[in-house]
């Protein structure tokens, strides 16, 4: 036997080997992401459809809010807009990085993959009428997250070190505190296990496998240079060395990366959108129809329209992570001494994620929806959504799946070093601050993004949504139970800023005042 055969025999050997341990380990992902979905997504019978009870209350929870507040994530953009441009900030405010670094830190975890892949699987399995609901779900999202983050700021507190501490971890604490000390440990501990699971399934492994999943189809595909599993482990061990120089910067080197990869990223996948849509222009109409009528008449759609407004609804949640508790955690670290404004700040992140971004991508897919394109989708919605969108951008700008998989490698990279960062608080509120204790939960983070490379995609889906609706579920309630201290720090502000007093220490208010006694 030559050299050169007993080589490739060797290789074709250990080939075998690989991809029948990432089948194996595929299996026993899909058995624990089977069961956790079970348990999570219990349902009630409504309509004849089997609707989950955590995302009708994820529903409900959002327009109770925005009534509450008077609909003040529409009635305030101005106000928004002034607070990111630093208008009434001061170098005393205490925190650790600006409105923008932590709007921008923030976004790069809901504007990632959920808005290209995601967008793709909820428009193949509930049709354009998705869309309408996804876009629904973002304006309500605005004030549920106009809420938890305003409160992540109100209840953190700054260490001997100055490293802020803030978000859920803090608030949950103040919202449950009537139920006693055990309950309150009980609750914050488990929402900390979901958010770090969410943090490393859906913030890790989802990114890691979309972004080798959209390198791989813009290579040849399965045929490829990369359509081996080896490729995808060596993908994998490169991409979680580059997130994991980044995440030991901490928040103030999360900030400044994705402070430039953030605008850098939007620029070119926007910049795509609206070029599509120009040449698309005449189209418009029929596509805005498209998505109307399949929001309130769709077809093939289990459960009706009642089915599509649960898939709009997982999928914008999955998107912009609004009500879970994970972007208090980066705008906790505001400089501010105004918790309101930061909540301002953030009401933007569902708007820009879902209500423009997703929308253009939805309007992306819905102009390529041919019968071919139609058959790609029934083949492999499932395994690799960003592939369809990339198909959908390439029967246009034919060659721009190339482009779009360095916007897919940027968006899977910021998402993955800011999600490390809300990982590894979950991981503290656990098991406390150490060197070692932040070392081990790393190494279990970035093993994960390995490992996402070699599991499909549907299981990472299934057990990702898992963790989120369980984050939403003990994140709202506290929500629902702190909202009128957030209503008093809301009129306060827009009545200091109606008089030109924001640049001065706030007065205490009422329910302040009462603590301090």
């Amino acid at each position: 036997m030559s050299t050169t055969s007993a080589y490739i025999m060797a290789a074709a050997a250990e080939e075998s080997v690989l991809q029948q341990t990432a089948t194996t380990i595929d299996g026993w992902f899909a058995g624990i992401a089977d069961g956790f979905a079970a348990i999570i997504f219990a349902t009630v019978p409504l309509g004849g459809f089997d609707a989950p009870i955590v995302v009708l209350w994820s529903i409900l929870a959002a327009i109770g809010f925005s009534i509450y507040f008077g609909f003040v994530q529409l009635r305030t953009p101005h106000v928004s807009l002034e607070v990111v441009r630093g208008k009434w900030t001061s170098e005393k405010d205490p925190g650790e990085v600006s409105h923008f670094q932590a709007l921008t830190s923030a976004v790069s975890a809901t504007v990632g993959l959920g808005n290209i892949a995601g967008v793709a699987a909820a428009v193949s399995m509930g049709g354009p009428g998705a869309t309408f609901w996804m876009i629904v779900a973002g304006l309500f999202g605005m004030c549920t997250k106009f809420v938890e983050c305003t409160l992540g700021v109100k209840y953190r507190y700054i260490d001997e070190n100055g490293v802020v501490h803030g978000g859920p971890f803090q608030y949950l604490k103040v919202a449950y505190h009537k139920l006693g000390r055990i309950p309150v440990a009980i609750i914050t501990g488990l929402f900390a296990i979901a958010i770090m699971l969410f943090g490393v399934v859906g913030g890790g492994m989802f990114q890691a496998n979309q972004a080798f999943g959209q390198l791989r189809a813009a290579t040849g595909g399965d045929e490829g240079v990369l359509g081996s599993d080896l490729a995808a482990l060596i993908f994998g061990i490169i991409f979680a060395i580059l997130v994991g120089v980044v995440v030991i910067g901490g928040i103030k080197s999360i900030g400044s990366v994705t402070a430039k990869l953030v605008p850098a990223m939007a620029i070119i996948y926007v910049g795509a959108c609206l070029i599509v849509i120009a040449v698309n222009f005449a189209n418009i109409g029929d596509a805005f129809s498209a998505i109307i009528t399949g929001a309130f008449s769709p077809e093939g759609v289990a459960g009706g329209m009642l089915g599509v407004i649960i898939i709009g609804v997982q999928r914008a949640a999955f998107s912009n992570e609004a009500g879970i508790g994970s972007a208090p955690i980066a705008h906790s670290a505001v400089k501010t001494r105004r918790p309101i404004s930061e909540g301002f700040v953030a009401a933007l992140e569902p708007f820009i994620d879902t209500v423009v971004i997703c929308t253009m991508t939805a309007l992306v897919i819905i102009f390529a929806w041919t019968p071919e394109y139609q058959e790609a989708l029934d083949a492999g919605s499932a395994e690799n959504p960003v592939a369809l969108t990339s198909a959908a951008f390439d029967s246009f700008l034919p060659g721009f799946n190339i482009i779009l998989t360095v916007a897919v490698l940027l968006f899977a990279y910021s998402t993955l070093i800011t999600w490390s960062y809300y990982g590894i608080q979950a991981w503290r509120h656990l098991f406390g601050t150490t060197k070692v204790g932040d070392a081990i939960f790393r190494g279990i983070a970035l093993l994960l993004v390995v490992i996402g490379c070699l599991v499909s995609t549907n299981n990472i889906f299934s057990f990702a949504d898992s963790a989120l609706f369980m984050c939403i579920f003990i994140n709202v309630i506290g929500l629902v139970i702190l909202a009128p201290k957030v209503k008093e720090e809301m009129k306060q502000y827009l009545s200091d800023r109606k008089a030109g007093r924001l640049l001065e220490d706030p007065e205490p208010l009422p329910h302040e005042l009462a603590e301090r006694r």
